[in-house]
């Protein structure tokens, strides 16, 4: 545990410090980072991708966008990093929405990519796996895909009936399954014997 902090975290703190750091340039090394933990910011992630702050919804997406940059996941943790502090926040399912995706190729040869309500981009593949969990009483599918380091994005309604017309049947663990492909990984939905028809 670390010693208590007498100067609370802010949010405008944090992003100054987070646009410092990017200085323009893609994604900050978040993963290099270790600074003093400074406890938790009252930040939260709904489960439909809005981020709140202190209760009110952030309507800047420039500045959702700052703060997604420096969105790191630790053990069960979330918390937004720069060089100088770490503050925890509340995330309801998983941080990012993933609200459209691009289809390139057919079969196995197919790559699908996947674009996040915060602007982030992810090709699914090895390094960037698609799951899906189902609810064990009513079988509704939860879709979600890597979208970098331990951070996830919930594929959107939409977007998951356009993948289902691109799905397929193929052999995974040694049963029929019906499932998507993207560069050259078969990513498992449902097995073939329980998909209906309609």
């Amino acid at each position: 545990m670390s010693a208590q902090n007498s100067v609370k975290p802010d949010a405008e703190g944090i992003a100054a410090s987070a646009k410092a750091a990017a200085k323009g340039r893609g994604l900050p090394p978040v993963h290099k980072w270790n600074p003093p933990d400074m406890g938790d910011l009252d930040m939260r992630i709904a489960r439909d991708g809005t981020w709140f702050h202190e209760g009110t919804p952030i309507n800047r997406p420039e500045l959702v966008r700052l703060f997604s940059t420096i969105l790191r996941r630790d053990d069960d943790r979330y918390v937004l990093v720069t060089p100088v502090e770490k503050v925890g926040i509340q995330v309801e399912d998983v941080p990012f929405i993933a609200v459209d995706f691009d289809a390139q190729g057919s079969g196995e040869d197919q790559v699908l990519t996947f674009e996040t309500n915060v602007g982030d981009s992810a090709e699914a593949g090895a390094d960037n796996p698609i799951r899906v969990e189902r609810d064990a009483e009513t079988g509704e599918p939860s879709p979600y895909v890597l979208v970098r380091d331990r951070l996830e994005a919930r594929i959107d309604r939409k977007s998951f009936y356009r993948l289902i017309d691109l799905g397929a049947h193929a052999d995974h663990d040694g049963v029929s399954w019906f499932g998507l492909w993207s560069g050259g990984v078969f990513f498992p939905v449902i097995p073939s014997d329980q998909l209906t028809e309609g």
